[in-house]
């Protein structure tokens, strides 16, 4: 593609503003003039190759284009009877130049605004600008158009026609007619008209669409009237402002084209979303906000990087009122429409607009989440999740896992929800589940090294942090190996419940015979796990069995305070009451001395309770504790049944789901 800037002409209108240079060097601004603002514009779009007409002022055009230091090749062509001629002999000079290529055609004197230029490259035919809601000029061109395609074009034209401005984008076929044509009336000494009367006697067989443009800035520069209004209509044009919203760690081509095409409509403000906001749509962050926002801070084009604590938009919309909102298309549908939705209703309170580029879908970019996803496997990172979530969102949720399959549920089950995406922040592998799992009893009867062999299925292929049922933790010189061991493996968190011997579930409460340890031991035992570990980030949460076995709630919060002291990170408080008061009042009262230290619920009894209610009543964790296994086996018992029932597997198709969506849960690497 090459283009093709007209400046030929004497430019006398303008008075004593071309009397040393040609008019497309009129300033526009302090900073630019017509001419460096459309060669700027043809650099951005990656167009290399101009052809540029002459006439009075020659050499002054050609030092002022090179001083410009633009990467793009230029052929002058001189009009040397530009005093007598009009453009269409100046075309007819540069002919030689023009003959080969797909052609973007400009008067010299035209200024317009990225967003047309950007129409009319991008255009996917011959095309010429028009508008449809400026009036129609007395004097200047016009358009006429039928069923949206440019039929002739002058200033004698009223019906059928549309403003129009000499900005074309003309395909190679269309423009060897045009040329052509315009060769016929030049070689016959017709040289005196414009060049789109040669343009009409095609009758239309060049196919050029008219691309209307409406308000946008499309105007040519004739007098210092003309002068006056385009240069107001620039100064508004600088002062409009672009509203972006990233979640992304990782900027890829895609990202940097659509940035590149919002910052050609004002000045481009970027929303970097919270981390919790990230959190609760996507993949956890590689990077935290503050890096993210740094990152975006450093792209050239950028006026401001501001934090969008929400998915929603409202807020800095809002507070910005953004002349633009862009985005890529693929929330047209899908969980994130109900956003485009409200953005659509609150930019139309002030007359914002909405615009929308394709959505970049690339293998590579799968290639860049995938690797991200790997490295959030990795035990450093899968490790440091648990406090960073926290910190992030004040209340995290864990559902339990006792296979890999049952991990890939855990790790990629999202509802929509809100314009969002809800999903469990981390896994909780349960001895109870990983023993019944195994068709053992819950007596710690399945030991360490089966239960790391759990662990090791669950993290080969899921991303999410680990908080593991470390029953009583053993014997105090056995737990500081189990930490060390959960450490290395990429665990977040080790639950330990003070009780003694035999282990027997807490569900059975006093109906078996059960031992508390006593205060003293159980802090030694988390001091011993403390001192263990090797880095900041594993934690070890104290489960207290006060409530459950009906020791009062002064002893409860005795060992919660003392537990604390001794280094736990977390207090976890239990209860086999469906009525939730005494773990509100636990909470309630831990908060009165200790507001920091995370608190850890499993809501199997009290499952009525919301996580935003515990969330506000201070509790920090909410761990769904065996669900996918008391909802599986029933449903494995069921199928088996029905295939007895039946003396055939046909009746229990209905209950299956297809095995190739159970494989698509399992990655394939």
């Amino acid at each position: 593609m090459k283009v093709l800037i007209l400046n030929s002409g004497v430019g006398s209108r303008m008075g004593v503003l071309t009397s040393e240079h040609p008019k497309c060097m009129t300033e526009i601004s302090s900073r630019e003039t017509i001419l460096s603002r459309q060669l700027k514009q043809i650099a951005d779009a990656g167009i290399k190759e101009v052809v540029m007409t002459t006439g009075k002022f020659d050499s002054v055009l050609v030092n002022y284009c090179e001083s410009l230091d633009l990467p793009i090749h230029f052929t002058f062509v001189k009009n040397p009877i530009y005093k007598d001629t009009n453009y269409i002999y100046s075309i007819y000079c540069a002919r030689e130049y023009l003959d080969d290529d797909d052609i973007i055609m400009m008067h010299g004197d035209l200024v317009f605004e990225n967003a047309v230029f950007d129409k009319v490259v991008n255009s996917k035919e011959s095309c010429m600008t028009v508008s449809s809601t400026i009036p129609l000029p007395e004097k200047d061109f016009k358009a006429v158009v039928k069923d949206g395609k440019v039929q002739k074009v002058g200033v004698e034209f009223f019906n059928d026609a549309m403003e129009a401005q000499a900005l074309y984008h003309l395909y190679k076929d269309d423009w060897k007619k045009w040329l052509d044509k315009i060769v016929e009336f030049c070689e016959a000494d017709n040289t005196g008209v414009y060049a789109e009367n040669a343009l009409n006697e095609l009758n239309g067989s060049a196919d050029i669409s008219a691309l209307d443009v409406e308000n946008l800035l499309c105007a040519e520069i004739d007098n210092p009237e003309d002068l006056a209004i385009v240069s107001s209509k620039l100064s508004e044009i600088e002062a409009r402002t672009v509203y972006m919203c990233f979640s992304t760690d990782m900027i890829h081509s895609g990202h940097i084209a659509i940035i590149r095409k919002a910052e050609k409509l004002g000045k481009l403000i970027i929303g970097v979303l919270s981390d919790e906001a990230v959190v609760s749509y996507k993949r956890f962050p590689l990077l935290p906000f503050e890096e993210r926002k740094t990152m975006f801070e450093n792209i050239a084009g950028v006026y401001k990087v501001v934090e969008q604590k929400t998915l929603s938009y409202k807020e800095n919309i809002e507070k910005y009122k953004p002349t633009y909102v862009v985005h890529g298309d693929d929330w047209v549908s899908g969980f994130q429409k109900p956003i485009r939705d409200e953005v659509c209703d609150i930019l139309a309170t002030y007359g914002g607009e909405l615009v929308e580029y394709p959505y970049s879908r690339d293998d590579k970019y799968n290639e860049l989440e995938k690797r991200a996803r790997a490295e959030l496997s990795t035990p450093d990172i899968r490790r440091a999740r648990l406090k960073k979530a926290l910190a992030m969102k004040g209340l995290v949720s864990a559902m339990e896992a006792h296979s890999g399959l049952t991990g890939l549920i855990v790790e990629n089950t999202v509802v929509e929800e809100h314009g969002g995406a809800r999903q469990f922040d981390a896994m909780w592998v349960s001895s109870l589940c990983d023993s019944t799992a195994k068709g053992k009893p819950d007596i710690e009867l399945v030991d360490m090294t089966s239960r790391f062999r759990t662990i090791d299925d669950i993290c080969e292929v899921t991303t999410k942090p680990i908080i593991f049922d470390g029953d009583t933790g053993g014997l105090t010189e056995h737990f500081v190996y189990t930490v060390r061991s959960l450490e290395r493996m990429g665990v977040s968190m080790i639950i330990i419940e003070d009780k003694t011997g035999l282990k027997k579930n807490s569900l059975f409460g006093n109906e078996v015979v059960q031992t508390q340890d006593s205060i003293e031991h159980f802090s030694e035992k988390i001091r011993a796990g403390k001192m263990a570990q090797r880095t900041k980030d594993f934690m070890i949460c104290a489960r207290i069995e006060s409530l459950i076995l009906e020791q009062g709630m002064d002893d409860a919060l005795e060992r919660a305070f003392a537990f604390t002291e001794a280094g736990a990170d977390a207090i976890m408080i239990h209860s086999r009451k469906k009525d939730p008061s005494e773990i509100f009042e636990f909470v309630e009262k831990y908060r009165e001395k200790n507001q920091t230290t995370p608190i850890v619920v499993v809501p199997t009894s009290f499952n009525t309770v919301t996580e935003e209610e515990f969330k506000a009543r201070g509790v920090n964790i909410v761990i769904y504790a065996n669900q996918l296994t008391r909802t599986g086996f029933p449903a494995m018992q069921n199928a088996a049944k029905t295939i007895l029932a039946n003396h055939r597997a046909k009746e229990c198709d209905d209950m299956c789901m297809p095995f190739k969506d159970i494989i698509r849960l399992i990655p394939e690497e």
